[in-house]
């Protein structure tokens, strides 16, 4: 491999690894700063970030340390085969949204803010309406959390099968 395809592995594998940790980051944020509870379907589309990005650290650290250029392109297509499921995930959920097809139907919020003072405990549980995977808890533009998903999520898989498809 030449330092050239090395240094592009590197910064691919770089900005893969950065453009994860800001789109499941802004998720989170979303969540437990402004207050969205996720549902089933939201936080599933989370998990092929989890597992992309200590794969993607790995790709980076592959490039960084020069081991075999095949195993640092095998990592960047694992990278981009998990956006393609984070792809798949997140269209599913726009189209739950969108009526197009039904989505689960033991879909609600599992994580959810319940505070620990056992006197204000079931006041909390009566007041707290988790949310349904059918209904988008904020659209930006037209699209919703799932729908900005299913872009990061397609832009990210160009980017890694075309950085692992580099010689």
């Amino acid at each position: 491999m030449t330092s050239t395809s090395n240094s592009a592995h590197f910064k691919t594998a770089l900005f893969l690894l950065a453009a994860m940790i800001v789109t499941v980051g802004s998720a989170l944020g979303f969540q437990y700063i402004g207050g969205y509870l996720p549902c089933k379907l939201c936080l599933e589309q989370r998990y092929p970030y989890y597992a992309g990005i200590p794969l993607m650290a790995l790709a980076a650290a592959s490039a960084g340390l020069k081991w075999p250029a095949g195993l640092t392109r095998l990592l960047l297509a694992l990278g981009g085969v998990l956006m393609l499921i984070g792809l798949g995930l997140a269209v599913f959920h726009a189209g739950v949204e969108w009526k197009f097809w039904a989505g689960p139907t033991d879909c609600t919020a599992v994580a959810m803010s319940i505070t620990t003072d056992a006197g204000s405990l079931l006041n909390d549980l009566n007041a707290i309406h988790p949310p349904a995977c059918d209904t988008a808890a904020l659209r930006v533009l037209g699209l919703s959390f799932a729908g900005w998903n299913a872009i990061a999520s397609l832009v990210l898989m160009v980017i890694a099968f075309r950085g692992a498809a580099k010689a």
